[in-house]
């Protein structure tokens, strides 16, 4: 066996059955290795950031990695945008990114390129191989890492140790240590602040998000009067039983509003929410200033346990009451008429199946989704996390692999989705249960907004030219037709129904191109 094969098996033993790829030349060999295992799901991107945005949806749902499959430094580079999101997430992601063979390298090749640097921004763990020898070694290292420190891990594979022979060996999973213990201190002062009097806010973020550690946030709620947020995060429970924690605002000013009047902030999985950009004359985190932070947990800690020791804390038993939201969904009231952002997001919402994946790249024309949210049935919500746009498609695509009996619903800003268009195509060649609803405005609208928060009220020729997207227009039915993905177009709200519902019945990949105003 070579050290391709070796790669391969300690992947599998891992659990690592699915590889999303990108490759070649230098990857050759680890290509001919994965054909000789029919375990591995090998699952092609025509664009690297499709591949990683997919490994990203993936373990998001399957709570596992996937491998990815890069060619070289500029492979990697083109996929870096979704690899932040994924550091964001805190989604644990195994990079394998090819290289030059070791004696190749001083020649300076055309695609030589320093892979390390172009890495390490946005990986938790990045190593090479020495030699087939070690990749065992740098493999399993990379595993461990992608698990125990909730992020991506990059192994640079140069192609003669891929090539090079090793011998066979018995291999077993990785041992994985348990997660740190919290700070008894930050313990004590986070049942002490809830205990006080004072008005107390419990930030939540990554894996606390999960269907039962909100439980439990909702038990020291109830018990405590604490209100819940969240900042952006992975994935997170929502709907109809379960518990209401409010995602902190992306606007600045209806952000700090929102928070204004806490005195304690608790947070678990994540700092304290701040804004996403500068803006002249206003603060960049939007807690009052004056309030106090706790940083109970991180998120290499176990979050559901934290949560679990604050409530033992507070003497809360853990069948406590809470309060859980209430099925409000027959009660949505669709209109008729215009195809509005308000309108979508109601009848998204009013037929939205139950055990639902929700992908969220909507950006500006989320319409009435977020308050919507808890009265529908109970689904998962994957956002863009680091605000890198792009990954929608990708994710959904990840997504529909990494839980295949669960309905994807992906909700598409038409000029992110083109950054990432050709994850259709493997939405269509996976035949993959994706329902893409993409909000065509043809404009980037969020960047119009953003003109307005930076203070520039009003704007001429050049600025409008590169905000908006209709010269010419963007024809999505052909882009998805063309990549193998059946759509339609909707221009009024009875058309997108009657298209949604539809699309909802059948299996396999469907675009609606909603032509919204």
């Amino acid at each position: 066996m070579n050290g391709a094969d070796m790669l391969c098996d300690v992947l599998l033993v891992n659990g690592i059955d699915v590889c999303f790829a990108n490759p070649g030349t230098s990857e050759m060999h680890f290509v001919a290795a994965l054909d000789r295992k029919p375990a591995m799901r090998c699952v092609l991107g025509l664009s690297e950031g499709v591949v990683t945005g997919a490994a990203d949806g993936y373990a998001r749902m399957a709570d596992k990695p996937a491998a990815t499959l890069l060619h070289l430094g500029p492979g990697l580079a083109n996929g870096l945008a979704n690899l932040h999101n994924a550091r964001r997430a805190r989604t644990p992601i195994l990079n394998v990114v090819g290289d030059h063979a070791s004696y190749h390298l001083q020649y300076d090749a055309p695609l030589t390129s320093d892979i390390e640097s172009l890495a390490r921004p946005m990986s938790h763990w990045v190593g090479r191989a020495g030699g087939a020898h070690d990749i065992r070694r740098c493999t399993e290292e990379g595993f461990a890492a992608s698990i125990t420190r909730r992020g991506v891990s990059t192994m640079i594979l140069p192609a003669d140790a891929a090539w090079g022979e090793v011998s066979p060996e018995t291999l077993s999973p990785v041992a994985i240590p348990e997660p740190p213990a919290i700070e008894p201190e930050a313990l004590k002062a986070s049942v002490t602040a809830l205990r006080s009097g004072k008005r107390a806010v419990i930030i939540l973020s990554g894996r606390a998000l999960r269907e039962k550690p909100v439980e439990t946030a909702g038990r020291i709620a109830a018990a405590t009067g604490a209100a819940l947020f969240s900042t952006t995060s992975a994935r997170s429970a929502r709907g109809a039983g379960r518990v209401l924690v409010r995602p902190a605002p992306y606007n600045i000013e209806l952000a700090i509003e929102a928070l204004k009047e806490f005195e304690v902030a608790i947070c678990i999985g994540g700092p304290r929410p701040v804004t996403f950009f500068a803006y002249p004359g206003k603060p960049s985190t939007t807690l009052p200033p004056d309030c106090r932070v706790i940083q109970l947990a991180e998120h290499e800690h176990d979050l559901a346990d934290a949560l679990e020791q604050l409530a033992d804390g507070l003497g809360i038993r853990p069948n406590a009451d809470f309060a859980r939201n209430a099925f409000r969904q027959n009660e949505i009231q669709v209109p008729n008429g215009a195809l509005t952002p308000d309108a979508v997001s109601l009848a998204i919402a009013r037929h939205l199946p139950e055990n639902a994946i929700v992908i969220d790249e909507a950006l500006t024309s989320i319409g009435q989704h977020t308050a919507l949210a808890p009265g529908l049935h109970p689904h998962d919500h994957l956002p863009i996390t680091g605000g890198s746009i792009g990954i929608g498609i990708p994710l959904a695509a990840g997504a529909a692999i990494g839980a295949p009996d669960r309905k994807v619903v992906a909700m598409q800003a038409d000029g992110s989705g083109m950054y990432t268009v050709q994850g259709l195509w493997t939405q269509a060649r996976e035949q993959l249960d994706i329902v893409t609803i993409v909000f065509a405005n043809n404009a980037y609208r969020i960047l119009q907004g953003e003109m307005i928060n930076v203070g520039v009220n009003s704007y001429g020729v050049n600025a409008r030219k590169m905000l908006d997207l209709d010269q010419p227009k963007l024809d999505w039915c052909s882009l998805a037709k063309g990549l193998g993905v059946e759509a339609d177009r909707a221009t009024t709200v009875e058309e997108f129904v009657k298209l949604y519902t539809a699309a909802l019945g059948r299996r396999g990949p469907f675009l609606i191109e909603a032509a919204i105003i």
